[in-house]
């Protein structure tokens, strides 16, 4: 049976500026063309997950403008339930500012919208929902109340919680991250948390222990270009990122959250390969433009890992000692 993923997070619509390089400060330039398309954190994960096979629902929320009704659709066409997806009156849905450079890089500005209404009462009225889910899996642009009230309904089922602690945020309140069974941040985003910048094994070692010793079983550090270090149970190892050309960044790391979900086993044990899966599946996002029609179809993933290594695939390992 395919994993049942609850995504609770972000709906923005993504407006996108493209332009050759960052404006400097007082500068004017021109842009080379503008986009719009569907995103979000949360929206883009979900569609990930689903994409790759799970099934999938979402947990939050949306404005009353023409925006609503466009998110709505384009996740009920990606077969994502939105039962749990409510409306707030007076209030416009998500959206986020690109600029993306020629060079593929991003800088993104969010209007958080409705996706800052979500509540913990929201989460509550979804609790059966959550507790049938094999993985729940949230970010933070929603509130944290919100996702850690989630937190805590999946864990007392006995469901498998991953944290997206993207953007970064300092000091994570401990009534979510008791309730963390696999956190993943970027190299940026772990600093900012642990206060330990990752330049190499040994900082990817101490930031893995730092999450660890907060009770969080799983880690994954990813590395952009250099792959991800993933740190479980005593053992750590570096699964490879797969060397494309990078048009757009954007929901890059997403789908390497969604795409996992999709095809880990609830007891984590496949974690390598499961890693190496969603390492590829972004290696198709950042070739394409915009979040949602960039993230790829499992079969293709697939298919591309098949040839890269004909049969098992694996990370490259890192000795076991510590992590």
């Amino acid at each position: 049976m395919p994993n049942h993923v609850v995504v609770i997070g972000s709906i923005n619509v993504d407006s996108i500026l493209h332009i050759q390089r960052l404006p400097k400060p007082g500068e004017t330039m021109e842009m080379d063309a503008f986009s719009q398309a569907a995103g979000g954190k949360g929206a883009n994960q979900a569609v990930a997950a689903a994409r790759s096979g799970a099934k999938t629902s979402f947990i939050g929320r949306v404005g009353d403008d023409a925006n609503a009704a466009f998110m709505r659709g384009e996740l009920v066409k990606n077969k994502i339930d939105t039962q749990y997806v409510t409306t707030t009156s007076g209030e416009q849905t998500g959206q986020a500012y690109i600029l993306l450079q020629s060079s593929g890089q991003n800088s993104i500005i969010i209007q958080h919208g409705a996706n800052f209404d979500l509540t913990p009462t929201d989460v509550q009225q979804a609790a059966a929902l959550i507790q049938t889910a094999d993985f729940v899996v949230a970010e933070l642009e929603t509130p944290v109340d919100a996702t850690a009230e989630a937190f805590k309904i999946a864990k007392a089922a006995g469901m498998v919680t991953i944290l997206n602690p993207a953007p970064a945020q300092k000091d994570l309140p401990l009534t979510l991250l008791k309730n963390v069974d696999l956190i993943t941040p970027n190299e940026t985003e772990s600093e900012l948390i642990t206060g330990i910048p990752v330049t190499d094994e040994a900082s990817m070692r101490a930031s893995a222990a730092y999450y660890h010793e907060l009770g969080i079983r799983g880690v994954i550090i990813t590395l952009g270009s250099k792959g991800a270090f993933i740190s479980l149970d005593g053992q750590a190892t570096i699964v490879p990122a797969f060397k494309v050309k990078a048009v757009d960044t954007t929901a890059a790391g997403d789908t390497f959250i969604g795409a996992l979900a999709s095809v880990l086993q609830p007891d984590l044990k496949n974690i390598v390969e499961a890693a190496t899966y969603a390492s590829m599946a972004s290696s198709f996002t950042v070739q394409k433009l915009g979040a949602f029609p960039s993230i790829p179809l499992g079969v293709d993933v697939k298919a591309a890992l098949n040839d890269v290594y004909s049969s098992k695939v694996g990370g490259v390992p890192v000795d076991s000692a510590g992590g």
